[in-house]
């Protein structure tokens, strides 16, 4: 079933040939990547849940959160010192929040760290957490760079630090949030998302797949909103000195 699901890539690298687009090469490598990282994922996943232990769930956390991070960095910037751990905290404390109430007052498993709620769900909210952080802090170091002008003027006037960039801040974290908001106005109107659609195709009855559904997306809401809030408000610290003056 696989090698006739990788067809479907080769009719899309041969109709990158037929239009001449030069994705050939980019399509079969994230194929390849594709079906490499995939059947990783599913062997680690099958061994985690195998062996059923606290501290190999918190391992397997720790690695996603880790890479998620980077990504993170990577994507708002490599130069401003700081900002790795800032957004992995970041990242940790809204996931951690998220996966603690759900757990708790809902999903409420024998053990808190069942690894076919635990890992599931961590993995969507991290992976929509690290967009959110990605978009929230490279919008917010991109205003600033280009709005220097206005910020030392805004200083200048008796402004702190926090005033002068409030309003950059919050177009930052609402163009982070666009993507979610865009989700859950349209969810189940235009297309069935990829969680209902995966439990549908496994025989789950449509009400319940709607329903842990709704779940995913009210955590991912809430995680984003909260990282996004968390690494701009220390992001922007990284720019001004203790003298509040704007240094980079």
């Amino acid at each position: 079933d696989l090698g006739i699901a990788v067809a479907l890539m080769a009719i899309a690298i041969a109709l990158s040939a037929w239009e001449k687009l030069g994705l050939e090469l980019n399509l079969a490598i994230a194929t390849g990547r594709t079906i490499l990282q995939l059947l990783v994922l599913g062997y680690v996943l099958d061994f985690i849940f195998a062996l059923d232990d606290a501290w190999a769930v918190l391992a397997i956390l720790t690695i996603m959160l880790t890479i998620t991070a980077i990504v993170a960095r990577n994507r708002i910037s490599q130069k401003i010192p700081y900002v790795l751990p800032l957004v992995w905290g970041a990242i940790l404390i809204s996931t951690a929040l998220t996966l603690v109430y759900t757990n708790l007052l809902i999903i409420q498993p024998e053990r808190w760290y069942e690894p076919r709620y635990v890992i599931p769900l961590a993995g969507m909210v991290l992976g929509n957490a690290m967009n959110a952080a990605a978009i929230a802090g490279e919008r917010l170091v991109s205003i600033i760079n280009t709005s220097r002008l206005e910020i030392e003027t805004h200083l200048s006037l008796g402004a702190t630090p926090q005033q002068a960039v409030s309003q950059y801040r919050k177009e930052a974290i609402r163009a982070a949030l666009i993507p979610t908001l865009n989700q859950m106005m349209l969810v189940g109107m235009v297309a069935l998302p990829g969680i209902t659609t995966g439990q549908l195709l496994a025989g789950v009855k449509p009400l319940d797949a709607v329903s842990y559904e709704i779940l995913i997306i009210f955590m991912v809401a809430v995680a984003n909103l909260l990282t996004t809030v968390l690494v701009t408000k220390g992001l922007y610290r990284q720019f001004f000195n203790s003298a509040a003056q704007l240094v980079r």
